[in-house]
């Protein structure tokens, strides 16, 4: 009698990347719920001109300083959030200075990320002297507080939008350098990268093809955090007067603004886009430890 040969089970198909990361958002309520405000504060970023209800550089002082839901003297616009010393809309200013603090943010932390990467992408596959020289840069820079060098930076190069994202870039390259170092150490001399040369393949193709695929995920993960931090360091250098003009809207400078007046009792100048700064990144360091635990190989896919 011979023996039935069972079929090999049949193992079902792995679910995509972005149906994994869905799937784990929607099991993870905070992060979903981080996820949503993000979404509708980069919503409000793009289409900010086209919510806000009246010019964001209006001045009416006859209406300067209104509370909350108060009209005007003709009785046909409401002020949602209030108005300001100079008579402008809250509201308006709110929506215009999210896409400051979020293209601040996003483009200052690509800018640091792209160069810290390639920087620890050098030093750790070449090593000797440029892994030396690199890695002493980055203790001298680390020698100096980063919002004091940033400070530095726009006394030098002067107030400014781009000025600001290239001192909050800069200041960020030695978190990614010294992590790209460190992971590619760890893969330069693996079986896959030996393959490689004896296929002939030249340095930056092993650099970029072989060794960066697999050393994004912790780079990433940093990203998601540092974006808040950068958000924080503009508002912080706008309260200053160093970040942005005072004639371009942002979270920061409308807090400078408000410290005259909140001891008269004008709360609302403070309270909005304060919260606002506190709401996002609050939502980034969420959605920052969301990803963390996702991307870690050493964690199930329902853990989170």
């Amino acid at each position: 009698m011979t023996a039935q040969l069972m079929p090999p089970p049949v193992m079902p198909p792995r679910a995509s990347v972005g149906l994994r990361a869905w799937r784990s958002l929607w099991r993870a309520k905070w992060p979903l719920l981080a996820a949503s405000l993000l979404l509708v504060m980069s919503s409000v970023a793009v289409f900010g001109p086209f919510l806000a209800p009246r010019d964001p550089d209006r001045q009416d002082i006859i209406a300067r300083l209104k509370a909350p839901m108060q009209m005007d003297r003709r009785k046909q616009h409401i002020y949602v959030l209030g108005t300001d010393g100079l008579g402008r809309d809250v509201l308006s200013r709110l929506l215009y200075g999210a896409r400051i603090s979020l293209v601040v943010g996003f483009v200052a932390v690509v800018l640091g990320g792209a160069l810290g990467t390639a920087l620890g992408l050098l030093a750790g596959y070449f090593g000797g002297r440029l892994d030396d020289a690199i890695m002493a840069l980055a203790d001298i820079q680390l020698a100096f507080p980063f919002i004091l060098l940033a400070i530095m930076f726009l006394l030098v190069l002067g107030p400014g939008v781009s000025n600001l994202i290239l001192a909050l870039g800069v200041g960020q390259w030695v978190t990614y350098a010294r992590i790209a170092r460190g992971q590619t150490i760890a893969q330069r001399d693996k079986e896959y990268i030996e393959a490689a040369r004896a296929l002939g393949q030249g340095h930056l193709g092993i650099m970029l093809q072989g060794i960066l695929p697999n050393i994004v995920s912790p780079l990433i993960i940093v990203a998601s955090f540092n974006i808040a931090s950068v958000i924080l360091a503009e508002a912080s250098l706008s309260f200053l007067g160093l970040g942005v003009p005072p004639t371009v809207p942002s979270w920061g400078g409308m807090l400078a603004e408000s410290r005259e007046q909140l001891l008269a009792g004008r709360w609302w100048l403070a309270f909005f886009p304060g919260t606002a700064i506190m709401l996002t990144v609050l939502s980034f360091n969420v959605l920052g430890d969301w990803l963390r635990d996702f991307l870690d190989p050493r964690l199930t896919e329902g853990s989170y």
